[in-house]
């Protein structure tokens, strides 16, 4: 039997020693910005395959990125979903809306009425466009940062901030962490802090509607970072395995919550490459234009719909704000990146789309965005009706034992009773609600 070289002889000292590799971002606070190692084809470049096709077909389209808005701000190429004035203006109105009840909820938790909230800025095309190219009745198995589905499916902004501020008209009855919004009537499942459980819920409901026989399909969310989760790679083996009928988003919005896109392999090769290795389908998309995402997401929606099995999606995009109002970016990355981000603001660029084509102006948009921050500032004054953070308005005592049981057992009515009777005791102007 062949025996291998004695470690203690000194054999390998001739060779180089170990050296790891620990992923480093471009650029840290203060450094100048450059984007120019960024490959961004020009809009229309990349063909658009039948949706029907083999999923080897997208390998070209997992390494490119599908964009529709060109230079001239019109749209171009194969992807064009050819969308109607109108539906463009919604969309315009829904992204404008979200980023205006963004700024408002996070002026409130600086006025300390509420404990946390998330922004989406610049990323609300990955949310809202996605949603337009979907069915109502989809299921949508969301992460933290999309807001503007709830807001693009109609959900009363009321009802979200009374969740921000776990106020007593909160349904969730203050029991998930603020921007953790769920909503049965709108087919927006339970939003979860932790992070990448989305896309095995998704995959797994995806397969019940094919077992009944349904038409629906899931959508599930999850930033560039939660990728490297094994629920994500969990998720992406049954999707593949038993065809489930769903889109899969990567938001790489370039940054975790301190930690660059590239602890999550981003150095190696595209999100959307990862598609490549499970054999399912796969596109890589410029995340800040809503024709584009609008366009990929209805491709692989009609695949899924048509039994053609799962997409993947990356959305390639920038995360304007810090990660919530717990973080600083200032502490590891450039303050130029935003200003300097090749692929500019979804919003923006919308805007620009539908001026080009004569459909829209300076002063109508001017106009909608004082209109909706008026929207906004009424919603939440009718929300702080029903009480803020710290302010003795939420909801009964006893909800907290309820929801668990459908018929609450003995023992915790009398944990019940005696909670009440001690509370009593201690505040005894206190009443029970």
């Amino acid at each position: 039997m062949a025996q291998g070289p004695d470690p203690a002889s000194g054999a390998r000292g001739n060779l180089p020693p170990l050296s790891l590799h620990v992923p480093e971002p471009n650029f840290r606070p203060g450094d100048p910005v450059d984007y120019s190692f960024l490959d961004i084809p020009p809009a229309g470049a990349l063909p658009r395959p039948d949706e029907t096709c083999p999923a080897t077909e997208t390998a070209p389209l997992c390494s490119g990125m599908v964009r529709v808005l060109g230079d001239d701000h019109l749209a171009t190429g194969p992807w064009d979903p050819k969308l109607d004035p109108e539906t463009l203006r919604r969309m315009l109105r829904a992204m404008a809306l979200t980023r205006a009840f963004d700024d408002r909820m996070y002026r409130g938790q600086r006025q300390g009425k509420t404990s946390f909230y998330m922004k989406c800025t610049g990323e609300e095309a990955t949310s809202i466009a996605s949603t337009f190219a979907i069915a109502a009745d989809d299921m949508v198995f969301p992460s933290y940062r999309q807001q503007g589905v709830l807001i693009a499916r109609g959900y009363p902004l009321v009802e979200m901030i009374n969740q921000i501020y776990s106020n007593k008209a909160d349904k969730l009855k203050g029991r998930q962490l603020p921007i953790m919004y769920s909503c049965r009537d709108h087919n927006f499942f339970t939003i979860s802090g932790n992070l990448a459980t989305q896309y095995p819920q998704a995959v797994g409901w995806a397969m019940a509607s094919a077992i009944k026989g349904d038409s629906r399909i899931a959508t599930a969310w999850v930033g560039e970072g939660s990728s490297a989760e094994g629920d994500f790679h969990a998720a992406m083996t049954f999707a593949a395995v038993y065809n489930a009928p769903c889109v899969l988003n990567v938001v790489n919005n370039q940054w975790a919550i301190s930690s660059f896109s590239g602890f999550a392999g981003a150095e190696r090769s595209t999100f959307a490459n990862r598609a490549v290795g499970y054999g399912i389908a796969g596109i890589r998309v410029d995340g800040n234009d809503a024709l584009a995402v609008y366009a990929a997401t209805r491709w692989a929606a009609n695949r899924a719909r048509a039994n053609g099995g799962p997409t993947l999606i990356e959305h390639f995009t920038y995360r304007a704000e810090g990660h919530s109002t717990s973080d600083d970016p200032s502490a590891y990355r450039s303050a130029q990146e935003r200003d300097e981000w090749p692929l500019g603001d979804p919003i923006m660029r919308l805007k620009r789309h539908l001026i080009a084509l004569g459909e829209w102006s300076v002063e109508q948009h001017r106009a909608m965005d004082a209109e909706l921050v008026d929207l906004v500032k009424a919603a939440t004054k009718e929300a702080e009706k029903n009480g803020i953070l710290g302010h003795g308005l939420h909801h009964p005592f006893h909800t907290m034992f309820e929801d668990v049981y459908k018929e609450l057992p003995w023992h915790l009515e009398e944990q019940a009773e005696q909670a009440i009777r001690e509370r009593q005791i201690k505040w005894p102007e206190w009443k029970p609600e």
